[in-house]
């Protein structure tokens, strides 16, 4: 047995389109790009090789198309609509990465339950005809919370992830190992007549070998040997993707707490091809299945030929495929931002607009244009449905028993995921002093001031809401400062911090903090400031409504509920609301619009939709034009306004009558305005 290892970029065509791609709003559709290490045991039975050029099937070269559906981040009851539809959009196979820390939530207990039945999701690509790429990883990153990580694994004695550790080894290839038996007893990997015909582990290290050096390379090392031990009979994965996009088409739904990042909106829709309910998206879907098409008429010579490089002209080149038995293939390539240009290529006049590439099969008749675009926009529209104007009942958090029902008291401040272990968003440091008559003047009011690490913070004083702060992407770390409301005698301080997604990446992620470390310091007291962070606090776990399960059918009776129009407060903070819907008619996708509400969490009948925060998105929207290498910042839309309103509600979680949706919010909001609206492309 011998392990051959080999770095190269798969498919070298498509790689030289990507420019264009990426150009037409296409790049979130991946074609098996990335740069990649891939490990293959040379076995006789191996039906699936490569080598420098592509994947190699029964001896015969391929050109596969490929795309990312993320099993977690749609229902069971979508998956085989959305594996169909990649198929229609000549796509030959389907990638998933798979989620450490859903399906090992504590150490030795699994789920594959739901969402999480990864060996149901491979059956369905199977039923349809597809291949499948699984990316075990077990590091994923795909702003999912933790990178994918459990966080139980954090605190393993002795442990640093991804590097040259023997816990952290020794807990990854328990998984790994876990994954891939799985997946042979069900003989599902291609050496067994199933889908899989490629495995990945790790994810994405390039970026990171320089932070881990020595160790990093040696870990490196071991997992591929690790990986290909496990005998798979396909080749592996160990995707760099230096420069390469998340492979999305459907990105799907963060429902629950999955949200990583920290600060990704529930919603992971990416303007993929399929969007986020499962509707196609015009005119990316049809131009890039038409792309497919094109490519796959230039698969013979494309396979058994490098390319040929001519030039046309100032900005025009022709890269030609052609071979004695392959046929011959032709790109044609216009790299001017503005002007189009006609080229004379083998005595034939072709016209090329602005930074396009025109696909020649036969090196003669063309069959695609990247800059033609033959399918008209969809168009948005969300329908009202019979669910507004619901009847709620509420009930607050008692923010005076949060100390009372403290576990947790030590002298200074402690990282918040070192206590939560993410068992929620939410933390209570609570403290109290006592405020001699002499230490308050007349003439000014102390202020408090809160250094947190993030990622939103409520600070109360004696009971009562001073103020809130929030990070964001940029800055991730707050500062507070406001009225602190001291009286004379005993006062009470309780800082609320709110978790909203852990890091997924980076060198040593695992190390970042969260939460309040301070310091805390009042002014205006006495003479001098007064800085509180070393003196004694209390820790509290979540909020009153979570240890109720007040989410949940069975749990929301364990409280007295009032109802909202004798509560007097709309827009009062960390409360609860309850209502009662019969589900729409009809067979739309649904979706929930929180357009009047704040931030927090909304669930359905115990199932979380995610979480929701009304803010208005930053970004510098103009005219939209894609000529020109593709960035970030080219073509945005909606600045100024939310970056979600509406949260994807799957038909399946739903019941004829009587559906439960209960919402905590967190900073106020108008839950009589709350509505569930029917989403329609056209």
């Amino acid at each position: 047995m011998n392990v051959c290892i080999h770095t190269h970029t798969h498919f070298f065509l498509v790689k030289s389109t990507e420019k264009k791609m990426a150009a037409s709003s296409a790049s979130k559709w991946v074609y098996l790009v990335c740069i990649s290490l891939v490990l293959c045991i040379e076995l006789t039975q191996c039906i699936v090789t490569y080598d420098k050029k592509s994947l190699i099937f029964n001896g015969q070269r391929r050109i596969l198309f490929s795309g990312s559906i993320h099993y977690p981040r749609s229902t069971p009851q979508m998956w085989e609509d959305l594996i169909q539809k990649a198929k229609d959009g000549g796509l030959d196979v389907i990638d998933t990465y798979v989620f450490w820390n859903v399906h090992e939530p504590s150490p030795g207990i699994y789920n594959f339950e739901g969402r999480y039945d990864l060996v149901h999701f491979v059956k369905l690509v199977h039923k349809a005809g597809m291949y499948m790429h699984l990316r075990i990883g077990p590091f994923v990153c795909a702003e999912w919370n933790f990178g994918g990580f459990p966080v139980w694994l954090k605190y393993v004695p002795g442990i640093s992830f991804r590097t040259d550790n023997e816990p952290f080894k020794m807990a990854m290839q328990k998984f790994t190992t876990k994954i891939v038996e799985m997946i042979k007893d069900e003989m599902l990997f291609e050496s067994q007549g199933g889908p899989i015909i490629l495995s990945q582990i790790e994810n994405e290290y390039g970026a990171d070998t320089k932070a881990y050096g020595a160790a990093g390379h040696a870990y490196m090392t071991w997992a591929a040997k690790m990986a290909v031990g496990l005998d798979t009979g396909v080749p592996w994965v160990m995707c760099k993707q230096d420069d390469a996009p998340d492979p999305i088409y459907h990105g799907g739904t963060n429902f629950g707490r999955t949200a990583g990042g920290p600060f990704i909106t529930t919603s992971y829709d990416y303007d993929a091809p399929i969007d986020e309910y499962g509707l196609v998206r015009q005119p990316k879907y049809d131009h890039l299945k038409e792309l497919h098409k094109a490519i796959k008429l230039c698969e013979g010579a494309i396979v058994s030929a490098d390319p040929a490089f001519f030039s046309l002209g100032s900005y025009e080149q022709a890269h030609v495929f052609s071979s004695t038995t392959g046929g011959c293939a032709a790109f044609l390539a216009n790299y001017h931002i503005n002007s189009s240009a006609t080229v004379r290529f083998r005595n034939n006049h072709y016209d090329l607009p602005p930074w396009s590439i025109s696909i020649l099969p036969d090196c003669k008749n063309v069959a695609f244009n990247t800059a033609q675009v033959g399918s008209k926009t969809s168009v948005v529209s969300w329908l009202p449905t019979n669910v507004n104007k619901l009847d709620w009942q509420t009930f607050s958090e008692d923010v005076s028993s949060v100390d009372s029902d403290s576990k947790m008291t030590v002298f200074g401040l402690l990282d918040q995921l070192s206590v939560t272990r993410d068992a929620s968003d939410y933390l209570w440091y609570s403290t109290s002093l006592v405020i001699d008559p002499s230490e308050l003047h007349a003439d000014s009011v102390p202020t408090i001031t809160v250094q947190s690490e993030g990622h939103a913070l409520h600070v109360f004083m004696n009971n009562e809401l001073v103020g809130s702060a929030f990070g964001n992407q940029e800055s991730r770390k707050i500062r507070f400062t406001g009225k602190a409301n001291l009286r004379a005698g005993m006062n009470k301080i309780q800082l609320l911090s709110v978790a909203v997604g852990l890091q997924n990446n980076g060198p040593r992620f695992e190390l970042s903090k969260t939460g309040v470390l301070g310091p805390v310091v009042l002014h205006g007291v006495g003479d001098d400031s007064r800085d509180i962070t070393h003196q004694k606090w209390s820790y509290q776990i979540g909020l009153k409504g979570e240890s109720k399960n007040l989410a949940s059918p069975t749990g929301m009776s364990s409280v007295e509920w009032t109802e909202l129009s004798l509560s007097g407060q709309i827009h009062r903070p960390l409360t609860w609301y309850k209502a009662y819907f019969n589900a729409p008619e009809g067979e739309e996708p649904l979706a929930i619009d929180m357009n009047s509400m704040g931030k927090g969490q909304v669930w359905i009948n115990g199932e979380s939709i995610g979480r929701y925060w009304t803010i208005n998105a930053k970004g510098s929207c103009s005219d939209c034009n894609y000529a020109g290498t593709f960035r970030p910042v080219k073509c945005q839309t909606q600045c100024g306004e939310p970056t979600q309103r509406w949260y994807h509600i799957p038909r399946s979680w739903l019941k004829p009558t009587q559906n439960l949706m209960v919402v905590f919010e967190e900073i106020g909001g108008d839950a009589s305005a709350i509505s569930i609206m029917r989403r329609s492309l056209r």
